[in-house]
């Protein structure tokens, strides 16, 4: 029932994509052109592999509003090593910004894991000191584009098969995603934990370590898109992405993740960015102003809650009735 539920959003949400598409093409056909689309996916490519990361944690009944910060200080330690040691290679500086982001992100897991504190507790106060951490490193400075290196900044920029390899890094992440969720006992296991924690026990499940593990990749896939976003915009600086995690949270949302957790899928986090990536670029083109993406995103956020809610109380109980009787 959930999962049938999870494709009629996913139906949906593809539907209401192809129509705004439709609806500006009316008036401008260049906006369905598909040059023009592959760049919104581009543009958002960084949303969707960060809500992907964000999708993990959510389903284990969990959120991380650190996420943004933590790409925030991975990005200006990695820019920061790339202008001292220009002849780092990039992937040793892209695992190292992997490995600095999970680090970040196991330091959220352990305290919700071991010391039990609520995790917006604990990402609420990450998200401040990370932050901080940021400032601290650069001791406030910038770093620019005259201090990066070539390679650096030209990696996700060139292209490969047709498609910029900024898009291939988001392709990536979902294939890895998709077959993390669908393919692998841990997978099984985050479902599980939002379901049903009590229930997943029993099933010998370590609900602690789930969450823990579930952390771990959010943090490390903000550490990836720290370097990809620094790499892109050519600038570190405390700023980057302040804010972000409310973009991050509502892709997830507007997909058809449950804030309670249990139910999500990766085509739903993919969709609910693709989602605010046409929003983004449809509101210029039609002038509007861009004040009214926020109250737009905002009331797409509280309709995916309403239709979460009802979907909830359909399915879930259900299934739940289902496996006691089992």
């Amino acid at each position: 029932m959930i999962r049938s539920l999870a494709r009629q959003r996913e139906i949906w949400l593809a539907a209401a994509i192809a129509l705004l598409i439709g609806f500006v093409a009316i008036r401008f056909p260049a906006f369905a052109r598909p040059a023009n689309l592959m760049s919104v996916f581009n543009d958002y490519s960084i949303l969707i592999i960060l809500a992907l990361g964000q999708m993990v944690v959510i389903l284990t009944r969990s959120i991380d509003l650190s996420m943004a910060a933590n790409l925030a200080f991975t990005g200006m330690v990695v820019a920061m090593t790339n202008a001292a040691f220009p002849t780092i290679p990039i992937p040793l500086l892209i695992v190292m910004a992997m490995a600095i982001g999970a680090t970040l992100g196991a330091f959220n897991g352990v305290l919700v894991w071991k010391l039990g504190i609520p995790p917006i507790v604990v990402t609420l106060g990450t998200l401040t000191v990370f932050r901080g951490m940021t400032f601290v490193v650069s001791g406030g400075a910038w770093v620019n584009a005259d201090r990066m290196s070539a390679a650096f900044i030209s990696l996700q920029r060139g292209w490969f098969l047709g498609l910029p390899v900024l898009s291939w890094f988001a392709i990536a992440a979902i294939i890895a995603f998709y077959l993390m969720m669908t393919r692998t006992p841990f997978g099984r296991a985050l479902y599980a934990t939002g379901v049903n924690p009590t229930a997943s026990v029993y099933a010998g499940i370590d609900v602690g370590r789930t969450k823990f593990l579930a952390f771990c990749i959010s943090g490390m896939v903000s550490g990836l898109a720290g370097y990809l976003w620094v790499s892109r915009y050519v600038i570190a600086s405390t700023e980057v992405a302040n804010g972000y995690e409310l973009q991050i949270i509502a892709a997830c949302v507007i997909g058809g993740v449950s804030i309670a957790g249990g139910i999500g899928t990766v085509g739903g986090a993919v969709l609910g960015a693709l989602f605010l990536g046409v929003i983004g670029a449809a509101l210029p083109v039609i002038n509007v102003s861009p004040f009214w993406q926020l109250a737009i995103s905002g009331s797409a956020i509280i309709l995916a809650v309403i239709l979460n809610a009802r979907g909830e109380k359909r399915g879930g109980r259900i299934i739940l009735k289902k496996a006691e009787a089992t």
